[in-house]
């Protein structure tokens, strides 16, 4: 009996959610309209339409007019709310923004911007089972707005339905909607201190001191700096001097000795202490500015510096034999992540195009 209920819970669940993905499908801007706002009474308004319901048989059995025109005229004010309620929330349009990076065990906060043509008030955000994010006023005027998200595992996170409530004006009536705004994000692993030791190649070679870091050379652009008198004129940035920006010098950076290598070690059994400790190398170094790579058993990064390659390590690691965490949409855009095995692959092959033509 249990089990049956249980199915039959599930089997609405699964409804309900495919009937809001066909009614309101995932779009990063919604615009609220008639199609995508739900009305039902409130308890208190349950309360009141039983009160009219009192009054008016109170009114006729007595044959008093004066409490019948009480009844009528309460529930015209209910039925003037069911219009106001609707008209707090339409037109109201909701974008999402790109959300900052998190590690697990953080909260997530999801920018929204949130205007409406129209001056709308007691507007409620919250995504299931958070922490409800009031809004009292809403008008033409774009605002930002964060709503909190409680995670604790790393990996792609989907919140999953944006719950829109309004009980304006008199709590007679909740106009609410679901919404999916599209806006899942990766959470990085929590960073764990570790002191295992870099490895400079498959052969498992410790690390210098300078292993990694880099010196002024000509490889890699790094940056451009006010022109000195004496430097070779190759150098000079013309584009930004014919743009008026004044004599400037391209410097570009050369690594000093072979790069830095995270590598995944698949023997070790504990797989999130030891993603948690790349993660930790991995901010370590990008903070010491060395050039490092990263090699999963699925995918590979070939060795640089900077925010963008740090970005990049940790979605990696992150993603690493993980799906979406919440939320029910197929997660076709994962694939992406652990198909670059195939890129990785296609380094070696570009490298040794030069020797046939030599």
């Amino acid at each position: 009996m249990i089990r049956m209920k249980a199915l039959s819970a599930s089997s609405l669940n699964r409804y309900w959610h495919n009937w809001l993905s066909r009614r309101l499908p995932a779009n990063s801007e919604i615009t609220l309209a008639h199609k995508s706002i739900f009305i039902l009474p409130t308890g208190f308004g349950l309360f009141w339409l039983l009160l009219v319901v009192v009054l008016f048989l109170f009114g006729t059995n007595y044959q008093n007019n004066l409490v019948i025109g009480l009844s009528l005229l309460l529930l015209s004010v209910f039925n003037t709310c069911i219009i106001y309620s609707y008209r707090n929330l339409a037109g109201m349009t909701l974008q999402a923004k790109n959300a900052p990076n998190v590690y697990a065990g953080e909260t997530v906060l999801f920018p929204i911007e949130i205007s409406a043509p129209q001056v709308q008030c007691q507007v409620r955000l919250s995504y299931k089972h958070n922490p409800i994010r009031s809004i009292e006023r809403v008008d033409e005027h774009k605002q930002l707005t964060l709503i909190a998200f409680d995670n604790a595992r790393r990996g792609w996170l989907d919140p999953g339905r944006l719950k829109v409530e309004s009980r304006f004006p008199l709590g007679l009536c909740r106009a609410w909607s679901h919404i999916d705004l599209d806006n899942r994000q990766i959470v990085f692993a929590a960073p764990k201190l570790s002191h295992t030791a870099l490895k400079r190649d498959q052969k498992n070679k410790p690390a210098d001191s300078l292993q990694g870091s880099a010196t002024i050379g000509v490889e890699e652009f790094k940056h451009l700096r006010p022109y000195v008198i004496g430097e070779p004129l190759n150098q000079i940035a013309w584009k930004q001097l014919a743009q008026g920006r004044g004599m400037l010098t391209k410097e570009f950076d050369q690594p000093t000795g072979e790069p830095q290598w995270l590598v995944f070690d698949p023997t070790r059994p504990d797989l999130e202490q030891q993603l948690s400790e790349m993660t930790w190398m991995v901010d370590t170094l990008s903070q010491h500015n060395k050039i490092f790579g990263l090699r999963l058993p699925t995918q590979t990064l070939l060795p640089g510096c900077g925010n963008h390659h740090r970005v990049a390590c940790l979605k990696a690691i992150a993603t690493y034999g993980t799906v979406t965490q919440a939320g029910t949409k197929p997660q076709t855009k994962v694939e992406p992540q652990t198909k670059v095995e195939p890129q990785t692959k296609v380094e070696p092959q570009t490298k040794v195009e030069p020797t046939p033509d030599e």
